[in-house]
């Protein structure tokens, strides 16, 4: 696991205290996409967290992203988020 990937999880399990959380690094997949320049990374997150409880996915989503929107666009480049 890279610094980058726990730092993204510490964030939001501070954030959101989920039940569960997966934070995968996709970038490998990125590989010469115009986001990825400069080491800019892509990851994929799957969170689970009662804090989502009554929220719609778009206010799960917002609520992912401010716990690391310090961290894009540079050096997280994107996040795919599945959120329950």
């Amino acid at each position: 696991m890279t610094e980058l990937q726990v730092e993204l999880e510490c964030r939001l399990r501070m954030a959101l205290s989920p039940s569960e959380l997966e934070v995968i690094d996709e970038s490998h997949q990125h590989a010469g996409h115009a986001g990825a320049a400069g080491g800019a990374k892509h990851f994929a997150v799957r969170i689970v967290s009662p804090k989502f409880i009554g929220k719609t996915r778009m206010a799960q989503h917002r609520m992912v992203y401010a716990a690391v929107d310090d961290l894009m666009p540079f050096p997280i480049h994107a996040l795919r988020i599945e959120t329950v």
